[in-house]
């Protein structure tokens, strides 16, 4: 089912995009007026179009976002495991209370990553 009809025609507020050039126009149809796409993912390749009148008629924020390959995921994982390195974690949510999570992090008083609990 689409996601403007889940949301009466709404939309989303946050997009997480993994896809890359082949699913942006999908995701920004999906996302809210003033909606926010987070650009993460390259799975479909990195050189695209940017539809412009998607992301003016919906007034939509991207922002690219850069996370690292595996192999530098897993050598990080290896070189906290080898040591006392742990992350700071301010707050824990149930996935239930994502949108607390999010305010949360909007109020930016938090010290840390906040995590959710799945």
């Amino acid at each position: 089912m689409p996601v403007r009809r889940l949301t009466d025609g709404r939309g989303v507020d946050h997009v997480v995009e993994v896809g890359g050039p082949d699913t942006l126009a999908q995701s920004m149809r999906a996302t809210r007026v003033s909606g926010h796409i987070a650009l993460i993912g390259v799975l479909s390749g990195l050189d695209s179009t940017l539809p412009r009148g998607l992301a003016l008629d919906r007034q939509l924020r991207l922002q690219a976002l850069v996370v690292g390959s595996r192999r530098q995921q897993q050598d990080m994982t290896r070189a906290m495991e080898a040591s006392d390195l742990r992350p700071v974690i301010d707050r824990h949510f149930p996935l239930e209370e994502l949108v607390a999570a999010f305010q949360h992090q909007a109020a930016g008083r938090h010290f840390g990553k906040i995590a959710l609990d799945l």
